[in-house]
Parts: C-alpha cells; structure tokens; sequence
C-alpha cells in the first residue's frame, strides 16, 4: 500500500476507538514522554525596554531635545493639511484602528527568516489597546493566529482522520493557552482531558504540578494561568504559529505546534491602568497513535515533548502562575544574567532559543 493512502478505513477507525480502552495485545501499556520539558524564563529588563528609552538626558540636551519636537510637530503639521488621509494611516495600528500597521499579516506557513521590525516599539500600550507598539497588533486574535496545515493521509491515519486530528490538536492548543477561566487560574481540565491517561510519566508531572509545582513539574510548561494580582485586558489574546504534522514511530501521526502568545495584563486593583504584556511561546509535540499498537484512551494523544519560552512571566517563581512585572517592579531589581532575546522573534528554532538560553539563569527581553 502506498505511503500516501489510507492504511486503515473510517470504519474501522471507529472500531478501534471502542476497543481501545480495553487495550491490544502486545500494545505498550504505558506510552512515555520522549523529552523531559524544559523552561527558560526570561524577564524584562529592569527598566522599560530599549527603544522606550530612546529619549536624551533631560540635563544635557534638553534645549537640542525641544529643537527637535518643535521641528518634528511643524513638519507633522503640514502634512497634515497636505495629505490628512496618509497621516492617519500612519497613526492608525496597534490594537485598533486602520492603516497598513495594523492589517493582519498572512498566516505562519512556515518559520519566519527574521523577527519582526522594531519601528513601533516607542508606542506605549493603553488599556483602550493594549497590544499597540507590539508586533502582536496585526497578530491573529486566539486560534486565529494558529496556521493549520492541508490534511494527507499519513501513517495509519485517512485524510479525513488527520483533519479530525488537527482540529483536536487546535483544540488542545485553546483549552490549553486561550481558555478565558483557565487564564484566570482554574485548572484546565478540558486540555488535561485530551492527554493519554495511559501516558504515566504525564500524568505523574501533571498530578505533582498542580499540587506542588516546582522547576521539573511546572503547569505553565503545558498551561497558562495568571495570579489573582493581575487580570487581563480585555478579552483578546494575540497569537502567531503553525501546527505540521508528519509520519511518527509505529504509524503514529505526530503533529508539532510552534505557537507564541500575547497576554496584555494590568494590576487587579481598582483604577490600575498600567498595561504589561506576558509572551509565551511553546512548541508541543503530540502523537496521534494507532489504538491496535498503542493502549490508548479514545480522542487523545501522547505527548511526545513539550518546551515553553517566558518572557515576564516570573523568573524563577514556580507558584503554577505567571506573575507579571510592572515597570516599579522591573526598576527595582538588577539586569537578568542570561542572553538578551526579543520575544517576537520566531526565526529562531526553539530547540536553538534553549540551547542560547542554555543555564544562563533569569534573561532579558530586548522589548515586551
């Protein structure tokens, strides 16, 4: 048979759900987890990031400074009455509102080949839009960032099968990082619903991270959840990234999903309007098992391997929840000692951001 057919008809697909609970002879009982996770978190600099800081001393150049406004607002003056249309397209991106800043970008088909550009980044971000001075703003809202592949029949799986698969995987991927209560710290139990319990070694993690969470067995490797000192902004999470998928061991089909979040988040307290922003990439890869090789519960995966990228999340916290700074937090402590990384960038593989990050302990981010 041909390795793009289907090796196993939808008939008897729907047979092997029913009988996999009871296992196959010869299956292995306990399919584990083929990498251990790993984290690397990364904080923002103490200050705000560079490009928020691209202003002179107010002592030593102070006169120059003014020059400079003064010319800048003339000039923005007259081309306002010039060519007022243009000017407000300029003006008009991050987080609301027209122009080509703000136009969504085209789906993730493959991995970028560089990061995204910085020229917004001095644009602070607003409660009333949150992602503005992000890359983030023209970023898809929720699983509409997340690129879905076209469906083949691969492995043991039809081509109607991987599509199922696929829009699982998605659904994983939402239960899992877009969830609005998980979000607010309740266990995501709809994503842990999807995981093989037959899997032990995950299940052990996921009992140990939600009882006692520490450096091996930290829910936010998988899930993302914030402390009740902060809430988010809105109800629009960003996201960018891709799920593919290819032929794994023993037929298996085993998708990949590259995915980076953006949380826009503000103090819990009344009045508080300072937006911070948590970005969060994860890669997860998740094996599609054939149920006549592998006991496993019907509509779930094995993980294969899971890896997560923080960026003002906590360093070093492992509470189960990100704990985002705000800029009196950053300014009281002391640059990370790990390599600066920018957040926003996918042209990096993440098995090349860890070996960068290698134990180089808290980093920084070069914007948020």
């Amino acid at each position: 048979m041909g390795k793009g057919e289907a090796s196993i008809s939808d008939e008897e697909w729907e047979r092997f759900l029913r009988e996999a609970e009871a296992g196959t002879q010869g299956a292995p009982k306990e399919p584990s987890a083929r990498a251990r996770m790993v984290t690397r978190r990364l904080r923002e600099e103490t200050g705000p990031p560079e490009p928020w800081r691209a202003h002179p001393s107010p002592r030593r150049r102070r006169g120059k400074a003014w020059y400079v406004v003064g010319l800048l607002v003339a000039i923005g003056l007259l081309l306002v009455a010039l060519d007022p249309g243009r000017v407000a397209g300029w003006f008009g991106g991050g987080g609301g509102g027209g122009g080509a800043e703000s136009a969504p970008l085209t789906a993730e088909s493959e991995r970028p080949d560089q990061p995204p550009p910085t020229e917004a980044a001095a644009q602070r971000p607003t409660v009333e839009k949150p992602f503005r001075g992000s890359p983030a703003a023209r970023w898809g809202d929720g699983t509409g960032g997340i690129s879905l592949p076209v469906a083949r029949a691969t492995g043991w799986m039809s081509k109607k099968q991987v599509a199922h698969a696929l829009d699982r995987t998605r659904d994983f991927l939402a239960a899992s990082s877009l969830d609005p209560n998980v979000l607010r710290g309740e266990r995501p139990a709809k994503a842990i619903a999807l995981i093989n319990s037959h899997q032990q070694d995950v299940q052990d993690y996921l009992a140990t991270a939600f009882r006692a969470p520490n450096r091996e067995n930290d829910p936010l490797l998988l899930f993302s959840r914030f402390d009740t000192k902060v809430r988010l902004v809105g109800d629009v999470v960003k996201s960018r990234g891709r799920i593919t998928y290819r032929e794994g061991e023993r037929g298996a089909v085993e998708m990949t999903t590259d995915v980076t979040y953006v949380y826009p988040v503000v103090r819990a307290t009344a009045g508080s309007d300072e937006v911070a922003r948590t970005i969060v990439r994860r890669e997860v890869v998740m094996s599609w098992d054939d149920p006549a090789k592998v006991v496993i519960k019907p509509g779930t995966f094995s993980l294969v391997s899971y890896k997560s990228d923080t960026t003002n999340g906590g360093c070093d916290t492992f509470t189960g929840y990100f704990t985002p700074e705000f800029s009196a937090e950053r300014a009281a402590k002391s640059p990370g000692d790990g390599p600066e990384v920018d957040p926003y960038d996918r042209s990096t593989s993440m098995d090349a951001r860890m070996r960068e990050a290698g134990d180089a302990g808290c980093g920084t981010a070069t914007r948020s």
